[in-house]
């Protein structure tokens, strides 16, 4: 089963919900907001990102800015990035998918494609 962060009034999230349904794919959603990933699932995340963690965070969204994270997340230790994650919803890159064997952020059609192949 995948399990899937999302925020009701995303419509990425709702597209990537809609994908699912299409396909049949058994899924649990979690609101990311009220409960965003844990730190092993965040690390798990990584680990599929190529351990890019800029790939793990909302970029265009209000709290990253507020936070000025553009400018402090390169110097940003991984463990204290994780932290603000586990912590803040909204900083993290939704939807957020993972799956049995795989997992990704974003809605990107191809690379759901392949996790579902895979």
């Amino acid at each position: 089963m995948w399990k899937v962060y999302a925020y009701a009034g995303c419509d990425t999230c709702r597209k990537a919900l809609r994908f699912f349904t299409e396909r049949g794919i058994r899924h649990t959603v979690v609101p990311i907001r009220e409960q965003p990933p844990t730190r092993p699932e965040l690390r798990r995340m990584l680990k599929h990102c190529g351990g890019e963690i800029r790939r793990l965070f909302n970029t265009s969204g209000q709290d990253y800015r507020a936070m000025g994270l553009g400018q402090k997340l390169p110097d940003l230790p991984e463990a204290e990035a994780l932290e603000l994650l586990a912590g803040n919803g909204n900083l993290v890159k939704r939807p957020f998918v993972l799956t049995p064997n795989g997992g990704t952020v974003g809605f990107r059609p191809a690379d759901w494609e392949q996790l579902a192949a895979g």
